[in-house]
């Protein structure tokens, strides 16, 4: 049993598709293309900086964060949701029982403000719920004051 998406739904696909394609004439889509690989390897490579297991591909700008222990979904979500932070977990039976996950996903529509926030709220839950599996990186004097996350 399957639905066929609806008339409304295929134009929006085919107008994002031509944006993206520079066919309305803009360059809107080739900045929003680089906005999101941006945003998406900034977000990435501090995430793995904080001790963060963060797998897939370096410029997808879905990002699966590993948090292995079933027990960990509820509390990762519901602590990042209190904070006004939304991240998708998901857990067996869609993925094997002990690879359970987060994925945040990153649009070009994010600012870097929003994206700062997001890692501080992220950082404090990991460290909350326990799933910084590597050691965090030290922090160089310049990206302290640039992130502001302490």
């Amino acid at each position: 049993y399957g639905t066929a998406i609806s008339p409304p739904a295929a134009q929006q696909i085919l107008s994002a598709i031509q944006v993206l394609l520079g066919e309305d004439g803009s360059s809107r889509g080739a900045q929003k293309l680089a906005r999101i690989r941006e945003n998406s390897n900034f977000f990435r490579s501090e995430l793995r900086k904080m001790g963060f297991e963060v797998i897939g591909d370096n410029d997808s700008p879905v990002m699966p964060i590993m948090l292995y222990n079933p027990s960990k979904i509820p509390a990762f979500s519901r602590e990042c949701l209190k904070q006004n932070v939304a991240v998708v977990v998901v857990g067996f039976p869609a993925t094997p029982l002990l690879l359970s996950r987060a994925r945040i996903c990153i649009s070009s529509s994010h600012s870097r403000e929003d994206l700062v926030r997001a890692l501080k709220v992220i950082s404090e839950v990991g460290d909350l719920v326990g799933i910084k599996y590597f050691p965090a990186e030290p922090k160089t004097e310049q990206e302290d004051q640039t992130l502001k996350l302490d």
